[in-house]
């Protein structure tokens, strides 16, 4: 049934084919003869099979009943039976295929095609060309059906022409083996650079007590970044933002669902300048020496390569499209999603909720996976958190709202817990004191990271060892050595035991 299903859907893609090269005026890109002369070196030289049968897939034959043959062939390889004319026709004939290929004296015509295999290499490369550029063909027809369909939803149609682009190009293009020589050269010159950057092998967090544990945000993960509201995740995410495209001079990208591109801005300006928030909401009034400072302060970011996105309830597909160009053309290498909840899924999908984030958590995750870089989605928590009287009122994985597999999906889980946001904290001390929790963490270990919230200034900073910690590791790294901005504070004196 799945055989005969597989048939027919050859058949339409090839007539689709036909039927688009005639309304042209032109042939579909093909080369039956060379299909032939492979065919035949396959049957007269059982050296060249295994490079053929590496290289070629069945729909690299135009013609159906070569390509009918050549999967006969393949399903021998697999059963590692040798190829010659009694086993094909056998193969055949107990696929039922074999009158409808031509029978015994079809193979043996194929034999008499090609005296010898030696040109068999040049005769797979032209099939792999053709073979691309039917897909190609087929992938701009069904573009073109779709941007003719008034109910298409144009996202989705942009998406879908990019997937099949680069799966037309992807699909046929193979990596050869390497030497281990040349793989030996790439390791060490890797080695060489991660000594230059103390060993992160990703994009950098700007917090050394964080990197310690991910080596910064490796490619290919999601990670999660989850908090109670206004507890401060987004000036965390920023924070991390600012010190890869500032400090480590790494192209990133913001969509920020919530915010618009302009209170995003305040609050970089805010952190960049070190000047109090209220300053720059223009809630109090900015002297000469405070602009100086935001003059001179804002050099380095305003050349940062920061990309923001502010649409709101922006789609899933809609951002995958835009993530893609962002690092084709911008070479993003790191992207921050605020916030997940606020992101919409798939539209067959809408009133179910639960199944729409989960929707979105494996979209998100694969886009991460797809495009090479990391992606960082911000999350809301549940109200469980801050109803527990154990533990500080710590959140926990199961605390991720409306979706149990956005745990599932993430590489990294991360929450950020003030108790004075939630009303714990009374002294000075305690309304700076925040952990940054490594709840999941799947490539390295889990632990809670003390840091301290400078709130006027919306940054967050490594929290100073203490006196006993310093006696126990004295190779621990001082507070300058973790500050990711520049700073005239001294915690040297602060305690937050």
């Amino acid at each position: 049934m799945a055989e005969a299903k597989k048939s027919r859907k050859k058949t339409d893609e090839k007539a689709t084919i036909d039927n688009l090269g005639a309304g042209l005026g032109n042939k579909p890109p093909q080369a039956v003869d060379f299909e032939e002369a492979v065919l035949g070196a396959l049957l007269i030289d059982p050296r060249c099979v295994d490079d053929v049968m590496e290289e070629l897939k069945p729909n690299c034959f135009y013609e159906p009943k070569n390509r009918t043959i050549f999967e006969a062939m393949a399903k021998l390889v697999n059963e590692h039976i040798a190829l010659d004319l009694l086993s094909v026709g056998e193969k055949l004939k107990a696929m039922g295929k074999l009158d409808e290929v031509g029978g015994t004296l079809a193979l043996v015509s194929l034999t008499e095609k090609i005296a010898a295999a030696a040109h068999v290499e040049y005769y797979v490369k032209v099939l792999k060309q053709k073979c691309i550029q039917r897909e190609l063909i087929s992938a701009a027809y069904d573009i073109l059906k779709g941007s003719f369909d008034d109910g298409a939803d144009v996202d989705e149609l942009i998406d879908m022409s990019q997937s099949k682009i680069d799966d037309a190009i992807r699909s046929n293009v193979k990596r050869d083996f390497q030497d281990i020589g040349s793989v030996i050269k790439a390791a060490t010159d890797e080695l060489e650079e991660l000594q230059t950057r103390s060993g992160i092998s990703g994009v950098p967090s700007g917090f050394a007590s964080l990197d310690k544990y991910t080596l910064g945000w490796q490619n290919s993960n999601l990670i999660i970044l989850g908090a109670r509201p206004s507890v401060g995740k987004t000036a965390f995410a920023l924070n991390v933002l600012r010190n890869a495209a500032v400090d480590s001079n790494m192209p990133v990208a913001i969509f920020s669902l919530e915010m618009s591109a302009i209170e995003l801005v305040k609050r970089l300006i805010t952190t960049e300048s070190g000047l109090p928030a209220d300053k720059i909401k223009g809630g109090i009034k900015m002297d000469p020496q405070d602009w100086e400072q935001l003059n001179y302060s804002l050099k380095a970011i305003s050349k940062a390569p920061i990309y923001i996105d502010d649409t709101p309830g922006i789609s899933i597909t809609e951002f995958r499209g835009k993530a893609k160009r962002l690092v084709r053309s911008k070479g993003v290498r790191f992207i921050v999603v605020d916030y997940l909840q606020l992101m919409q899924g798939p539209a067959e999908l809408r009133g179910m909720r639960e199944q729409e984030v989960a929707a979105i958590s494996r979209m998100l995750k694969g886009t991460a996976k797809e495009l090479n870089i990391p992606i960082m989605a911000l999350s809301q928590l549940s109200r469980n958190s801050v109803q527990r009287t154990n533990s500080n009122n710590r959140p926990m994985l199961s605390d991720l709202r409306e979706s149990g597999s956005i745990e599932q999906d993430a590489d990294i889980v991360l929450f950020v817990h003030r108790p004075d946001a939630i009303g714990l904290g009374d002294t000075v001390e305690d309304k700076e004191y925040t952990e940054i929790i490594i709840a999941k963490n799947r490539n390295g270990q889990i632990d809670t990271i003390p840091m301290r919230f400078k709130g006027e200034q919306l940054r967050f900073v490594d929290q100073v060892p203490s006196t006993f910690e310093s006696a126990m590791n004295s190779d621990a790294p001082s507070q300058s050595d973790y500050s990711p901005f520049p700073s005239g504070d001294d915690f040297s004196n602060s305690s937050f035991q």
